[in-house]
C-alpha cells in the first residue's frame, strides 16, 4: 500500500472520510429540513465526489462553467442548474444543447437575455427552464425586487423558456468578520429578502416553483427560513481555511490539505516551500494576509508560523518556527478556499489515514 509520505510533493489530499463525513451530514440535515440540496460542482470538480453526493441525496448539481455541466452529462447526471448568464450567442447554443440532452437550468438577470434565449430555444424546438437571479447584498450580478418581476413575466410568457424559480449566491457572507451569530443573522436578512421576492412575483400571477439559496458560509442559516426549498453549497464537501475563519467548520472537518517540502532555510524566522500560487492558487484570506494555513498532523495550526508570500512554484513562511524547520522536512497546508486550489490540480491523492486508496482527476478545470 503507497502511504502518503511516498508521494513527490507538492501534492494535493483528500481525506476521504472527513470527505464523507461532510457530504453525509449535509445531506442529512438538508433532508430533515425537507430543502432539497443542489451541491455545487466547482468545488470538488470530480465525477467521484459528485457520485458520493448524489448518493447522499443530491437532487442534481450547481455549475459554474459549461464545461462542468458537460462533464456531468457525460457521467449520466440529469438535473444540472448553470448559475451563469448565456450572455454570447456560443453558450446559449451550448445550454440549448445540453437540454436536448437533460434538464439543465439557466440562470440569468434580464430581459433582454431572455429574449435572446427564448428566441433560440424556440426556434430550435427546445424549452430551457430558467431561474432569475435576484442579488441580497453581494452586488455583483442578480435584479432588485422590483426587477425581479419584470424578468420573471419575461420568462413566463415567452416561448423556449419557462420559468423553474428564482435564486441567490449570498457570497456577501463570505466577507464578513466577527461573530458566528451575526453572520448567521445576515444569511437569514438575505434570504428573507429573497422569499418577499419570490412573494411578490406570485402576487403578479406568476408560478415560483423554486426558491434557491447557495453558499457555505451560510450552510446553517440561509436555507432554513420559510418559503426556501433548495440551498447550493459547495465548500462544505471539504472545507477550508476561510470557511473554518469563518465559523462554518472546525479544523478536524477541514478535508483537504496541500502536502509540501521545506526547501530552503537560510533566512532567519523564515522557510522556504516548493508550493506557491500554481499549488493554492493566489486566493488570500479574508481576514489576514495569508495564501493558508500551516497545520501541524492532527490539524492544528502551528503556532507563530505564517504563510505570508507566496510565488509561482514557491512559498516562504515566517516566524519563530520557521527556524526549527530544516530541508527536506514535509509540512501540511490548510489552504484558504479549496474551490480555486483543486482547479490548480490535475491529479488529487485520496487517503484513509496514511495510506493513499485512489487518484481522482478533476475535469473542467476551465
Amino acid at each position: 500500500m503507497t502511504r502518503i509520505e511516498d508521494l513527490d510533493t507538492p501534492v494535493l489530499v483528500i481525506d476521504r472520510s472527513r470527505m464523507d463525513a461532510n457530504i453525509q451530514a449535509m445531506a442529512e440535515r438538508m433532508r430533515t429540513a425537507g430543502i432539497a440540496l443542489r451541491p455545487h460542482f466547482k468545488t470538488s470538480k470530480m465525477i467521484e465526489v459528485a457520485k458520493r453526493q448524489h448518493d447522499a441525496g443530491a437532487v442534481g448539481f450547481t455549475c459554474a462553467t459549461l464545461n462542468e455541466v458537460e462533464a456531468l452529462l457525460d457521467a449520466g447526471f440529469d438535473d444540472l442548474f448553470w448559475a451563469h448568464a448565456p450572455a454570447t450567442p456560443a453558450k446559449r447554443r451550448r445550454i440549448i444543447d445540453a437540454n436536448r440532452r437533460a434538464r439543465v437550468i439557466v440562470g440569468l438577470d434580464s430581459t433582454e437575455l431572455v429574449e435572446l434565449l427564448a428566441a433560440e430555444a424556440d426556434t430550435a424546438g427546445v424549452t430551457v427552464p430558467v431561474r432569475v437571479e435576484v442579488d441580497t447584498g453581494l452586488r455583483r450580478t442578480g435584479v432588485t425586487g422590483d426587477q425581479a418581476v419584470a424578468v420573471a413575466r419575461a420568462v413566463a410568457t415567452l416561448p423556449g423558456v419557462h420559468l423553474d424559480g428564482i435564486y441567490m449566491h449570498e457570497g456577501q457572507l463570505a466577507s464578513m468578520r466577527g461573530e458566528r451569530d451575526a453572520l448567521r443573522d445576515a444569511g437569514r436578512a438575505a434570504s428573507t429578502a429573497l422569499v418577499t421576492v419570490a412573494e411578490t412575483i406570485r402576487d403578479a400571477g406568476i408560478d415560483v416553483p423554486t426558491v434557491s439559496v447557495g453558499s457555505t458560509p451560510g450552510w446553517d442559516s440561509a436555507p432554513f427560513v420559510d418559503g426556501v426549498t433548495e440551498a447550493r453549497p459547495g465548500t462544505y464537501v471539504f472545507f477550508d481555511a476561510n470557511q473554518w475563519r469563518l465559523g462554518s467548520t472546525s479544523l478536524d472537518r477541514c478535508a483537504l490539505h496541500l502536502h509540501t517540502t521545506v526547501i530552503s532555510t537560510v533566512r532567519l524566522q523564515e522557510a522556504a516551500i516548493d508550493a506557491g500560487i500554481k499549488a493554492l492558487s493566489s486566493d488570500g484570506s479574508n481576514r489576514d494576509n495569508t495564501f493558508g494555513v500551516v497545520v501541524d498532523d492532527a490539524g492544528t495550526p502551528v503556532a507563530e508560523l505564517d504563510f505570508t508570500r507566496a510565488y509561482e512554484e514557491h512559498g516562504v513562511l515566517d516566524g519563530p518556527a520557521a527556524d526549527t524547520m530544516r530541508v527536506g522536512e514535509r509540512l501540511r497546508i490548510l489552504p484558504n478556499h479549496a474551490c480555486g486550489v483543486v482547479n490548480m490540480w490535475s491529479r488529487v491523492a485520496i487517503v484513509d489515514d496514511t495510506d493513499v486508496v485512489d487518484l481522482w482527476n478533476p475535469v473542467a478545470r476551465y
